[in-house]
């Protein structure tokens, strides 16, 4: 049994959280489909509409995972060279197998998230999709972004923020806190690694404060809310 990570900003998560997802890796995508209705497709493709606007000629897919938002982004721009970067092994085999399967040319390498192993201005556009919230530092995060980023490139976050007020945030709340966990500790075995989902979206800045984050890093920033404000997308420029 894993330990469950902490949540929210500036927790020493890293190895925790490295831990459990390494341990629910074989069944990650299963549950991804599952727990979200199918919904997270039309969420990742509205995303990497943003990420790839641009034409950026080299992306990268931050906490790639098993790499469904890189594939999608390299589905898309079969011209742009794509390089999903994640710190669990596991999930980055599963996704090398899928890539192979669907004989999609992408790039997946092992990389700490805060510290990024990428030269400065590497990159057009950078993406992190259900990733950020894992993130042990919120701010030092957007920092590398903008760090291997060149200017005129875009950054794009694709995030579940906390459910808002009403009865739609009061009946996702309720399914968040006690379904998803136990659907997730049935299909996965690990049933704090799904108590933890919900923990960490509690937990994460509301979208104004994680735009207000992008905006101190020197990102020029907008964001919109999915299906009822569900997840949300946040688009960072680095101006020229």
């Amino acid at each position: 049994m894993t330990k469950r990570p902490a949540v929210g900003d500036k927790q020493d998560k890293g190895s925790d959280v490295q831990a459990m997802f390494a341990s629910i890796a074989p069944r990650y995508d299963l549950l991804n489909r599952v727990l979200s209705l199918g919904v997270d497709k039309g969420w990742r493709r509205a995303a990497a509409q943003e990420a790839l606007a641009l034409k950026p000629a080299r992306v990268l897919d931050v906490a790639t995972g098993t790499a469904d938002f890189a594939l999608e982004l390299k589905t898309r721009a079969p011209q742009a060279e794509v390089i999903g970067s994640d710190f669990v092994p596991q999930m980055l085999a599963i996704g090398r197998e899928k890539a192979a399967a669907r004989h999609i040319d992408i790039r997946l390498e092992e990389g700490d998230a805060l510290n990024l192993p990428y030269p400065d201005g590497s990159f057009d556009s950078i993406t992190c999709a259900f990733g950020f919230r894992n993130f042990a530092d919120y701010a030092r995060g957007l920092a590398e972004f903008w760090r291997v980023l060149a200017p005129g490139g875009r950054a794009v976050i694709l995030e579940f923020p906390p459910p808002r007020p009403g009865l739609l945030g009061s009946l996702f709340r309720v399914y968040f806190q006690h379904v998803l966990p136990r659907i997730g500790g049935l299909i996965s075995g690990n049933a704090s690694a799904y108590t933890y989902l919900p923990e960490s979206v509690l937990a994460f800045p509301e979208p104004e404060r994680l735009a207000q984050l992008m905006r101190a890093t020197g990102f020029r920033t907008r964001y919109r809310l999915l299906t009822f404000g569900i997840a949300a997308i946040h688009v960072g420029d680095k101006l020229p």
